[in-house]
């Protein structure tokens, strides 16, 4: 998670949302030091030359008839989407975890969502949500995320989403945090682990890498997953598109956006005084600037062709894949002192990625107390 100050915008290193729902957020986040800007609870679906807000009735009640009158679907298929969106909410999470898993898509077909309402405006925001559109992805996992979207609230603090790292990184002790010195290989050693650093060797009792799937298969051999990847395109526009705080898609998707949103209508300072508008493309392509300008024309129904382009980000290693049937949590504890954590070892999410820390940091003391007793245990996983 990184934000760049660009000639006093707040660029995020791709699009990315914090859920307040997410089952950690209040236990490792001081929230309130964070100034979440919460996006509106709703959708702006672009459907021919219309736009229809979509939204949670409880939360947006201005979207109550717009969503009961979306010429999207048949009513049969409404039902099912609301069905679908209910039971995700407000099953116990326990419950989903231990559930029966399959694809995404098998999940939607068996609920009767496959026609317009079901492919072109939830398929459409759910591969913007999970990086991919080939419906591959755990229903498991997917149900627990659109759990998070209904329970609470999609933000981004207020300067920024690196805030999120960095109120972590303030809360350790003095000078334990070394940046700056790039891994080149870590193996065991002696009951205890090597790490060889581009400045040294470091030998420690215990090592995690704590990386990125791709760099973690390069650093200690696990198999990494399939990658998806994210290209996000920052434009200025001279006057805001939508008073909203809306995530806006195109149901019917006429060019390559799966969402785009003015930042600044929820966070002000992203561009103080300016509107900054991000868009948000399927895969690592960087040369698409024009035609993701055109796209947001259509879906915003505004001219363009005055929006300055301010940077693209291209994240070839956005989301871990995880296909249906998948488990949700894999082993952190790889014995001989070596463990992994990343959303990779969890669901593809910051959640995972927390939850996977916290079950990293608890099995290096399990080591730490007992190493013989812990590494049989590590074997057997």
């Amino acid at each position: 998670m990184r934000t760049d100050r660009v000639d006093g915008l707040l660029l995020d290193r791709g699009f990315q949302i914090f859920l307040s729902a997410y089952p950690q957020a209040a236990r490792v986040w001081d929230l309130a030091a964070l100034r979440l800007r919460a996006f509106d609870a709703g959708l702006m679906v672009c459907h021919g030359r219309g736009r229809h807000l979509v939204g949670d009735p409880r939360r947006l009640p201005a979207a109550t008839l717009s969503t009961a009158s979306l010429p999207i679907g048949s009513p049969r298929e409404k039902v099912a989407l609301a069905r679908f969106l209910l039971a995700s909410a407000y099953a116990p999470a326990r419950a989903i975890k231990h559930g029966e898993d399959v694809s995404l898509g098998d999940a939607l077909r068996r609920r009767g969502l496959t026609g317009p309402l079901g492919v072109g405006v939830l398929g459409t925001f759910l591969a913007g949500v999970l990086g991919g559109e080939e419906m591959r992805t755990s229903a498991r996992y997917t149900r627990l995320v659109m759990r998070c979207f209904v329970r609470g609230d999609a933000a981004v603090p207020a300067l920024g989403m690196q805030a999120l790292p960095d109120q972590l990184a303030a809360a350790l002790p003095h000078g334990v945090l070394s940046c700056n010195a790039r891994v080149r290989k870590v193996t065991t050693a002696g009951g205890g682990a090597h790490v060889q650093t581009e400045n040294g060797s470091v030998r420690a009792r215990s090592v995690i890498v704590a990386a990125d799937p791709v760099t973690a298969a390069e650093l200690i051999g696990i198999p990494s997953p399939r990658m998806r990847g994210l290209t996000t395109y920052y434009h200025l526009a001279p006057d805001s598109p939508t008073t909203r705080a809306l995530l806006h898609i195109d149901a019917a998707r006429r060019g390559p956006i799966v969402n785009t949103i003015v930042l600044t209508n929820a966070a002000p300072l992203y561009a103080p005084g300016r509107h900054l508008v991000a868009s948000t493309v399927l895969g690592a392509d960087a040369s698409q600037e024009s035609e993701v300008r055109r796209h947001a024309g259509l879906i915003y129904g505004v001219g363009t062709g005055s929006w300055e382009h301010v940077h693209t980000y291209r994240i070839p290693s956005a989301l871990p894949d995880l296909p249906g049937g998948a488990p949700l949590m894999k082993p952190v504890d790889l014995g001989n002192g070596i463990f992994v954590a990343g959303d990779h070892r969890d669901t593809p999410s910051i959640q995972g990625a927390v939850v996977s820390g916290r079950r990293a940091a608890a099995a290096v003391l399990r080591r730490l107390a007992n190493p013989g007793s812990a590494d049989r245990q590590a074997a057997r996983a």
